[in-house]
């Protein structure tokens, strides 16, 4: 530790920091523009000016910039010094000069940091009346706004979406007072991140283009602390709500998980939850469709499940409580995975080694530690987006390492990147085509699926000779797996990537091989697998049959009726395989919230909460178990948590009384003592009794304005505030004011701090962890609990079939997903169906780019248009997975490939 002086008074501090997040971790109010805790400092906006001492008989000083100063012992410096203050209400003056002072029509107005800072600094109000400097906006896109006049120059933009994200379209242009940020022309922004612009920006710049289309002031929203529902990395966000209508989704900070960041689906995607595809009304179908009240819906029910066969289908984007409520119903041994054997199989590879003990599987802010990175069959971009940003980090710190040995902070963001130039860490990639992180990597090889397991396999024998590899590889990747193998070894921190996007189970199984070989008993390697949805893990760790199965049952007449949980069944299987699993049922009870052809063949339709009207636990990649909980109770009472429905449907049917209904912790509870593998879930948040000096957490803000007034076209007199008995938080302003358990943190405020840079006031330290640690629970051992033994199921080498292409599916981070293309900026941003093709297969076939292709797969037939792609290997084709139009495709999948006859 060092010592430190400030204002007189002595600081134990860490050394290696710079003076200004250590003023900010001490609690001091030192005002900046340009540095993020996240990107470092380069010393632009002179905004944090503070005086510093040689020793503590200087009465002098000289003015420095907190955040270009390491910090040191024995320093003495002032923060409150008269030099210094004028000097940082002269700077914000100066950067304030040409700013339209547009608050009341800003989005950012009343969260905006220029505002905090300029308050902090005692500039007050404007002295120059002379004529200002003006910019031509740009449009960038359906996602971000653009307000150029509102910039001071901090340069955060470009260094985050450059620097820090690998965008290439967005840059700094001119010079002297006329600097501009934006594109070289109008367009839509390419950057997979570029929604964070909206908060790393101090001012108005760039805004939330989907909040302004139903806009409200920041602190007149509800909020609660969420999981972000569209991947497996389980983000953390905070969802705003504003007149029943879901408003905006923004980053909650998790220092082990996403960080500062979140992607451009996690923060845009939310869309869903206000669709008109929403349902509203239960409904039994009969000759007639009829929309049912509660009673008469029970009275139905009560007869089916009782007298019936009924079995249960689980889904992999439903919570915890969901999926358990569902199996209390129908019972263990009646409760399968709504997912394909195939996807099941993968599933069980992948818990079959994460449970071993032997491998670690490490979170988001371990992966950015990385040194060496291979990547096997996986599209990071597409399928886990943060990961791919954190390994972008991995790499550029990686020449950081020499840095230090010539003195050069970790910290200095100029000095560390004019020192690296463009050199980097090791990052191989083995794909079926070219990935967006191959820009970064060391090397890249396009292969079929088969043969990046074999490469695999290759890789973990070189580096243990008793591990199985084939026995037929060619000079040339035998030489580049020793070559791997060589750089994986010498790694201090090594990393495997891998995930079920392929739909191969020899490349998991070789990554596995590859772990193994890499670690030992104590030196545990690190491997990462990427799962399809956001709870596929707690999904996989409920150990239930496969959809396949279910669909046995009911062919073999042993089931009758099946209740559907949050999942569209034609998204997991071919068309007709799940025409035949419908036809085989005689009632078909569907809970879900949208409508989708699961929907369509339901005779019992009860619509449900969203992950914003519901509460819930999931489990990410890497076996965090985390918890989200309601934003707001929906004006339509029949939008009821899918376990509450669930839990009620038990009540009648077991005849156990309304006393008796549990709530979301007892449901863990219970699950927990029947299931061992989720001990430590039930401790992932607080529980609903949870209380500060006797109050709950208030959702809404301190500042939350027109409670009184929003219900005034329907009563005059104010509505008493929804109780929340399932959880601490209450849907009022009122209660404890004070910093609530990382967990529930709704939002971020405190005094003089409106911004979202308030979240220095929750940290232990200033880009460290959350005061008393990040939410979350990992539930994997860490201890080896099996005997460690390598796995064997080395394929033979890809041959073209002739006549026949080997389908893979290309993931799209804008429309694979299914609940997020309910926004339009997602659709805008989607691609249209296409099929890519190797080169000479094109050429074979006389296709020519955009020709139109007859595709058949098993029997269903589509006509796409052709992409020729020279990455992908002969014999391989390519559609993009789950996009509308191509969904329902059984993978993996083999297709004949004709040029159409027009």
């Amino acid at each position: 530790m060092a010592a430190i002086y400030i204002d007189g008074k002595v600081y134990e501090v860490k050394p290696g920091k710079n003076l200004l997040e250590t003023c900010l971790t001490l609690g001091f109010n030192l005002p900046y523009f340009c540095w993020h805790p996240a990107m470092g400092s380069v010393g632009a906006c002179r905004q944090c000016a503070i005086k510093l001492f040689k020793d503590e008989q200087d009465t002098n000083g000289r003015i420095v910039m907190s955040c270009m100063e390491a910090v040191k012992d024995n320093m003495y410096l002032s923060v409150n010094d008269p030099t210094a203050k004028a000097f940082r209400s002269q700077v914000i003056e100066w950067l304030m000069t040409n700013h339209p002072h547009d608050c009341a029509v800003c989005d950012e107005g009343g969260a905006c940091h220029l505002q905090d800072m300029t308050v902090m600094t005692g500039h007050t109000y404007r002295r120059f009346q002379y004529k200002k400097r003006t910019y031509k906006n740009q449009y960038l896109g359906p996602f971000i706004n653009h307000e150029m006049n509102r910039c001071i120059q901090c340069y955060r933009c470009v260094r985050f979406y450059k620097d820090y994200a690998g965008g290439k379209d967005l840059d700094v242009f001119a010079a002297h007072d006329h600097v501009y940020f934006g594109r070289a022309q109008d367009g839509i922004l390419e950057n997979e991140f570029s929604g964070n612009l909206a908060e790393v920006c101090p001012t108005g710049v760039f805004t939330d283009k989907t909040l302004k289309e139903h806009y409200t002031r920041k602190w007149d929203m509800t909020m609660a602390p969420s999981i972000c529902q569209h991947c497996s990395l389980g983000c953390n966000i905070i969802a705003g709500e504003r007149y029943g209508e879901l408003r905006q989704i923004t980053s909650r900070f998790n220092g082990e998980v996403n960080g500062y960041f979140i992607c451009d689906r996690g923060r845009f995607g939310y869309e869903f939850v206000n669709s008109i595809n929403r349902i509203q009304q239960p409904l039994i179908r009969s000759k007639i469709p009829d929309a049912a009240d509660k009673q008469s819906l029970y009275s139905h029910l009560k007869g089916i499940l009782s007298n019936n066969k009924v079995i249960g289908i689980a889904s992999p984007r439903a919570s915890l409580e969901t999926n358990f409520a569902l199996m209390q119903l129908v019972g263990k041994e009646n409760f399968y995975q709504g997912i394909s054997e195939n996807e099941a199989q993968l599933m069980r590879t992948i818990l079959h080694t994460v449970n071993s003990g032997y491998i670690h599987t490490p979170s988001l802010k371990e992966s950015e530690a990385a040194d060496a990175i291979l990547i096997l069959g996986e599209d990071l971009t597409n399928t886990a987006p943060l990961l791919a940003l954190a390994l972008r980090q991995a790499v550029s710190k990686k020449p950081f390492e020499n840095a230090q040995q010539i003195n050069i902070p970790s910290w200095h963001d100029a000095a560390l990147r004019e020192f690296a130039q463009q050199e980097r860490g090791e990052l191989f990639i083995a794909y079926p085509t070219q990935t967006k992180l191959d820009e970064i990597a060391s090397g890249s090889l396009h292969i079929s699926p088969d043969d990046i397991a074999r490469l695999g396999f290759t890789i973990a024998n070189c580096l243990n000779n008793t591990a199985p590899a084939p026995g037929d590889m060619d000079d040339d990747r035998l030489k580049l797996a020793r070559h791997v193998a060589d750089i994986l070894k010498n790694a201090k921190k090594p990393l495997i990537i891998c995930g079920t996007s392929l739909s191969n189970e020899a490349i998991l199984k070789a990554a596995s091989n590859i772990a193994f070989a890499l670690g030992t008993k104590d030196e545990k390697a690190s491997l990462c697998f990427v799962v399809p949805e956001c709870n596929s893990m707690g999904l996989a760790m409920m150990q239930a049959p496969s959809l396949n199965e279910a669909a046995k049952v009911l062919e073999n007449g042993e089931a009758d009726t099946v209740v559907i949980v949050e999942n569209d069944l034609y998204r997991r299987g071919a068309k007709k395989d799940i025409d035949s699993f419908f036809d085989h049922c005689k009632q078909v009870i569907v809970l879900d919230h949208l409508h989708n052809d699961t929907t369509n063949r339901a005779t019992v339709l009860i619509p449900v909460g969203t992950f914003a009207e519901a509460d819930g636990t999931m489990v990410n990649n890497e076996g965090r178990a985390q918890c989200f909980f309601q934003v707001f109770m929906p004006k339509n009472e029949n939008l009821r948590e899918s376990w509450r429905w669930l839990d009620e449907f038990r009540q009648f049917k077991n005849g156990v009384g309304p006393e008796d209904l549990t709530t979301p912790d007892d449901l863990l509870a219970e699950m927990v003592a029947l299931m061992p593998q989720f001990k430590g879930a039930e401790t992932v948040a607080p529980p609903a009794d949870f209380r500060i000096s006797g109050q709950k957490i208030p959702r809404e803000p301190h500042r939350y304005s027109g409670r009184t007034a929003m219900l005034a076209n329907i009563n005059v007199s104010e509505p008493k505030p929804p109780e929340d008995p399932d959880s601490a938080l209450s849907f009022t302003m009122e209660g404890f004011k004070g910093m609530p358990p990382a967990p529930m943190i709704p939002f971020y405020w405190a005094p003089g701090w409106n911004s979202v840079q308030s979240i220095n006031k929750y940290q232990a330290e200033v880009g460290g962890a959350l005061q008393g640690g990040d939410p979350g629970k990992r539930l994997f051992p860490e201890t080896p609990v099996t005997e460690n033994a390598f796995l064997n199921n080395v394929p033979p080498a890809f041959k073209p079939s002739p006549g026949e292409w080997l389908l893979v599916p290309f993931p799209h981070i804008f429309g694979s997903e299914e609940l997020s293309i309910y926004t339009c900026g997602i659709a805008e941003r989607s691609p249209k169906p296409y099929i890519a093709i190797n080169k000479h297969d094109a050429e074979n076939l006389n296709i020519n780019e955009s020709d139109t292709v007859q595709v058949q797969i098993g029997d269903q037939h589509y006509e796409l248009p052709a992409r020729i792609n020279e990455e992908l290997p002969e014999g391989v084709a390519g559609v993009p997975f789950n996009i509308p139009g191509l969904s329902g495709i059984g993978w993996p999948a083999k297709g004949i490939l004709t040029k159409a006859v027009i």
